[in-house]
């Protein structure tokens, strides 16, 4: 499941990037990702949600198996 993961992260990577910010993988337990906002992202108060509204809804869109998509 985490290759599924990193390969849809790689998906929507661009999109952050172009923002200032960048998402980082750092682990995938029982269907919950676990991810880090770097970047303009880290601190930006729309990041909830972006995480929630764009980067979960990609990531489960490609790996329905995942449960959540939290930051760390």
């Amino acid at each position: 499941m985490k290759d599924k993961v990193e390969k849809a992260i790689a998906r929507i990577r661009p999109a952050l990037q172009a923002d200032g910010g960048d998402i980082e993988l750092e682990s995938v337990e029982n269907g919950i990702v676990k991810v880090r906002l770097q970047g303009a992202c880290r601190g930006c108060a729309m990041s909830q949600i972006t995480l929630k509204m764009g980067v979960e809804q990609a990531i489960r869109r490609e790996v329905p198996e995942v449960r959540e998509v939290v930051a760390i």
